[in-house]
C-alpha cells in the first residue's frame, strides 16, 4: 500500500491522541499488575501508535531488539480484531520467571515451570490492558487463551488472523523495564484496516462523550 493510501485511512490528529491515552491507560494499568507479580516499579516508554506495512512493523521491532524473542500472544475479537503481543528477549525469559517463582527453587525447576509461568503472566497482562481499552470504549473483546511462541520478530507478525492477511496494519508498540531485576520486553498490537475502520468509530463516540480526548 502507497503513502498516499494509508494516508487515506490514517486517524485524525485527536482520534490519535485518544488512541495514545487510552493505550498509555491500559498499558499504566498492565504495568502495575506486573509490578505487583515481580515487587518491583516496572518504567513504560512513550507508546508508539502508527499505521504502518506489515514489513516495517518487523523493521520496528528487529531494529531495535535482534535477539530470539520469546513472545506470548492472544486473539481479540468484537467490533475491533485483532493480536496482542508481550514479547521478551529469550535469555531474560528465564530472569522474568525466577522474579515470579519462589528463591528457593533450582534452575532446572525454573526451566520446567517457564512455559506456565510465561502464559500466566502474558495472560495478566494483555487481558488488563485491553479490558481496560474496551471499557474506555464501551466495546466487548472476546480474548483467546495465551499461546507462547519463540522466534524472531518476522515469525509474530506473519501469524494466521486474526488480524487478516494484509499489506498495512495499526501497530501500537510499547516497551518496558524492570531494571533491578534487568527484565526488558515489549508489548505490541496489531488491527486491520477493516477493525480500524470501526476502532474510528468508536474513538468519535468516546470523544463525544468525554468532549475531547485529553479527558479520556
Amino acid at each position: 500500500m502507497s503513502a498516499n493510501a494509508i494516508a487515506d485511512v490514517a486517524l485524525s490528529d485527536i482520534q490519535l491522541d485518544a488512541l495514545t491515552e487510552l493505550v498509555n491507560l491500559g498499558v499504566s494499568r498492565a504495568a502495575g499488575n506486573l509490578a505487583v507479580m515481580v515487587r518491583e516499579e516496572v518504567l513504560l516508554s512513550v507508546p508508539k501508535v502508527a499505521l504502518m506495512t506489515r514489513q516495517d512493523a518487523i523493521q520496528t521491532l528487529g531494529q531495535r531488539d535482534s535477539r530470539s524473542l520469546v513472545a506470548v500472544h492472544q486473539t481479540f475479537e468484537g467490533e475491533i480484531v485483532g493480536r496482542a503481543l508481550l514479547i521478551f528477549p529469550e535469555e531474560r525469559s528465564l530472569e522474568l520467571v525466577r522474579s515470579l517463582v519462589s528463591s528457593e527453587l533450582s534452575n532446572e525447576e525454573i526451566i520446567e515451570l517457564e512455559q506456565e509461568a510465561l502464559a500466566e503472566t502474558g495472560n495478566v497482562i494483555l487481558n488488563s490492558c485491553l479490558a481496560t481499552i474496551a471499557n474506555s470504549l464501551e466495546s466487548r473483546l472476546k480474548i483467546s487463551l495465551p499461546e507462547v511462541l519463540r522466534g524472531e520478530s518476522t515469525r509474530f507478525f506473519n501469524l494466521p488472523p486474526p488480524p487478516t492477511a494484509g499489506p498495512t496494519v495499526l501497530f501500537v508498540y510499547i516497551n518496558f523495564t524492570v531494571r533491578r531485576r534487568d527484565i526488558e520486553g515489549y508489548i505490541a498490537m496489531l488491527m486491520d484496516l477493516p477493525s480500524l475502520e470501526a476502532l474510528k468509530k468508536l474513538l468519535d463516540a468516546l470523544i463525544r462523550r468525554t468532549g475531547g480526548a485529553s479527558q479520556v
